[in-house]
């Protein structure tokens, strides 16, 4: 906790905002994620927020059951990351983050709620009312009075800097997900901004996150400061 004695931390720049255009392959932001994560870490980058549309395929977290990959209609890629199987495709937002801990709170745990929150948030100026689950991971909301997931979240940390991220579904084909039990959870649907009745274009939600980004940096300087606390509610 500071004290009035203690100097003020130097307070990290800002990330650098990239959208990317068109669909990029998953193996090129794997490379590209990896390579810039590394630089990061030794110094000679600058931290990345990087968002991006993919081509139809899946990823394999590194929880991964081979029973819940049930048609592989399209390509299916290693991903690296914490959680299950995931789909990816056009209509979906993914985003990743390129974030150095060692400068914004050395808490994985407060990293990956902080993101949750982001999200959240960037729902609701959208008029998505969406929740996070303690016992799991994701983003959530109401679907004709159901839950479903509209959002899922899957990170790596190595040397202190994060990659990979989330994703939300803006207005994908939904039968894309029948291929897999969706990060290991069959008795829960999976639903869009399309399919709610609300904006659902990239350009409205990137928006958004951009607007809602400085409580995801404010959560995370709260909790490199007051190590103590526990993670900072932003809600």
């Amino acid at each position: 906790m500071l004290t009035p004695d203690t100097p003020p931390s130097p307070q990290p720049i800002l990330p650098e905002w990239r959208i990317e255009p068109g669909l990029t392959d998953y193996p090129r932001a794997l490379a590209t994620m990896e390579a810039r994560a590394a630089a990061i870490a030794d110094g000679t980058a600058g931290e990345l927020v990087w968002l991006v549309e993919h081509p139809p395929l899946y990823t394999a977290g590194t929880s991964a059951d081979p029973a819940e990959l049930l048609d592989p209609r399209f390509p299916v890629y290693p991903a690296g990351r914490g959680g299950r199987y995931t789909y990816h495709g056009p209509g979906q937002r993914v985003g990743y983050l390129m974030l150095n801990l060692a400068q914004r709170g050395r808490d994985v745990r407060c990293f990956v709620h902080a993101v949750e929150q982001w999200v959240i948030r960037a729902l609701a100026r959208l008029e998505v009312k969406a929740f996070s689950v303690p016992e799991r991971i994701g983003i959530w909301t109401r679907d004709g009075g159901q839950e479903a997931k509209i959002g899922a979240i899957g990170v790596r940390v190595r040397r202190w800097v994060t990659f990979h991220g989330f994703s939300v579904n803006l207005s994908p084909d939904l039968t894309h997900f029948g291929g897999i039990v969706p990060c290991g959870l069959p008795e829960f649907p999976v639903t869009s901004l399309e399919q709610l009745g609300r904006d659902a274009r990239q350009e409205s939600f990137d928006a958004a996150l951009l607007l809602e980004f400085p409580t995801l940096l404010a959560s995370l300087t709260a909790s490199r400061e007051n190590p103590l606390e526990g993670c900072p509610r932003t809600d």
